[in-house]
């Protein structure tokens, strides 16, 4: 399935519509207390990038199997966004729209 940002993807397809997938996160306070550390000394916190990069290809899978249950072939303008629900949870939402190839 091609999943991309773009509007279009060069050929001829039916717009299915809205599809999307999302996760909700929450951060463990062990983890918390080492990215405090390290956030006084500077540098990436590699437990929070692999946090969110888990959470953002989760939302991904999530969004691209709304869309084969739609029998997609692609889903383009695909968007990701973030927001925090609570104090140390943390949503992504992945959604594009699912098209289909006439």
């Amino acid at each position: 399935m091609i999943i991309t940002t773009t509007e279009n993807i060069g050929k001829e397809y039916e717009v299915i519509g809205l599809v999307r997938g999302n996760t909700v996160q929450s951060r463990h306070v062990g983890r918390d207390i080492m990215a405090v550390l390290k956030s006084l000394i500077g540098g990436e916190i590699k437990t929070f990038t692999e946090l969110l990069t888990h959470a953002r290809e989760e939302a991904i899978e999530r969004m691209v199997e709304e869309a084969k249950k739609q029998k997609a072939d692609a889903v383009i303008g695909v968007r990701l966004v973030s927001a925090n629900i609570i104090q140390n949870v943390t949503e992504i939402l992945a959604y594009g729209t699912a098209v289909r190839k006439k």
